[in-house]
């Protein structure tokens, strides 16, 4: 007989109103367990720095533009370095009105990001509810919340802020409800360059579908956000592609960095020392690496007789090993080329807004010019976090198989920005 208090917990799980808030409850005490008390016990690593306890530990790396954008406003100089300009203003026009309320920067821009997830959460599970199933609501609200680099959305980064604004973006045009697609994408356009793919994922979708003429004004519309930051630009620094310009101190040049993925894809197979130093230098890695691949090919070969459960830990744990060996370049090519895989795989089960969007996204990220935070940036696509709560939503036991990889990835990349160290 089950315990009524377990049927009762069962029930609240599957409570609109309750799944996503304890989705991201969840998410939240994993990460703030591990930056304000795994992390200040481990002191200062080499690299690194010791994490403290208290509000500062959410306030690093590019929250510190954010920090001198709400605080000074923006800075520009075309002499070819990264200046804050090249950051959008909606995030810390936002915090900078919480901030009139009578708080300080670290726990306004905290609260921002956070509130703005949660409430993106909410958005994502009502709309996968509407356009599959309750299952697949559920596995991609969870994908969202757990997947690690929602690590983002809960410092003081835009993460938040734009995957609700997006998301509300596509929801609302697949609805046909146009005033607030244009309301949406704008602010979406005026919080990451990222929006930008918002315009031509709702003029394709609005030509495939052959949609009224209204559909293509929102489409354009959207780009309100870029266009008045633009403008600001022009009036403030003389230079209406400020914001670009000054992405140079980043990225020199934009398109497809073959340098940076071959890089990834050798540091995978043969290892970053023997990648850095051009030789054979440390042959563990490649040899690890060769077992992983061989003891998957075993597991693939013999699948039929050993089992759908031993095959699915067995592939389970190879993953774990091979993120053990390779990290982060892993990561990072997994969640894009996957991330492209799985939108491929899933098209037809897909609605085309979500598709569509997501190929005109991982096709921005790949002409970016760069190869580094390419997890956190795919993270922001969130028709990938749709996508693999679909596939998920139909292998459970490859769900809970994720969220529990997912857990460790999210506190190690958590335990790492608290001490200031690289994260993807």
């Amino acid at each position: 007989m089950v315990p009524k208090q377990l049927v009762l917990k069962k029930d609240l799980l599957k409570n609109d109103l309750i799944f996503p808030g304890a989705m991201w409850l969840g998410s939240r005490m994993v990460i703030w367990s591990a930056m304000l008390l795994i992390a200040t016990l481990l002191g200062a690593p080499p690299g690194g720095k010791a994490a403290t306890f208290g509000w500062d530990v959410f306030d690093a790396w590019d929250s510190i533009h954010y920090r001198s954008i709400a605080t000074s406003g923006y800075e520009y100089m075309a002499d070819g370095k990264g200046h804050n300009i090249a950051f959008f203003p909606l995030f810390p026009l936002i915090v900078r009105g919480v901030m009139s309320l009578g708080f300080p920067f670290e726990v306004a821009g905290t609260l921002v990001n956070n509130i703005a997830f949660i409430a993106a959460l909410y958005c994502v599970y009502l709309w996968v509810k509407e356009s599959h199933s309750i299952q697949a609501a559920r596995w991609a609200t969870a994908v969202l919340a757990w997947c690690p680099p929602s690590l983002f959305t809960a410092v003081i980064y835009t993460e938040g802020l734009y995957l609700l604004l997006s998301t509300m973006a596509l929801r609302t045009f697949e609805e046909h409800q146009y005033s607030w697609t244009a309301l949406c994408g704008a602010m979406a356009t005026a919080t990451r360059p990222t929006g930008i793919v918002l315009i031509p994922t709702f003029l394709i979708a609005a030509w495939k579908e052959r949609r009224s003429p209204i559909a293509y004004s929102a489409a354009l519309a959207t780009s309100t956000g870029l266009l008045l930051f633009s403008v600001y630009c022009a009036l403030e620094f003389d230079d209406p592609l400020a914001f670009i310009n000054a992405q140079r101190g980043w990225r020199a040049t934009l398109g497809f960095d073959w340098l940076g993925w071959l890089k990834m894809l050798m540091q995978i197979t043969v290892g970053t020392t023997n990648w850095n130093h051009g030789y054979l230098k440390n042959p563990l890695h490649p040899l690890l690496f060769a077992i992983i691949v061989a003891l998957g090919y075993l597991l693939w070969r013999y699948r039929q007789q050993w089992g759908a459960a031993k095959v699915d830990y067995g592939f389970a744990i190879l993953f774990l090993f091979l993120w053990i060996l390779a990290g982060d370049p892993l990561i990072n090519t997994v969640s894009v080329l996957g991330g492209a895989y799985l939108l491929w795989y899933l098209r037809k089960q897909l609605t085309l807004v979500t598709v569509i969007y997501g190929f005109c996204a991982l096709g921005l990220i790949l002409v970016s010019g760069g190869t580094w935070s390419l997890n956190r940036i795919a993270y922001g696509i969130v028709s990938l976090s749709i996508a693999l709560g679909v596939l998920l939503s139909r292998q459970p036991r490859w769900g809970y198989l994720t969220m529990f990889f997912f857990a460790i990835l999210l506190a190690s990349f958590s335990v790492r920005f608290a001490q200031e160290l690289w994260v993807g």
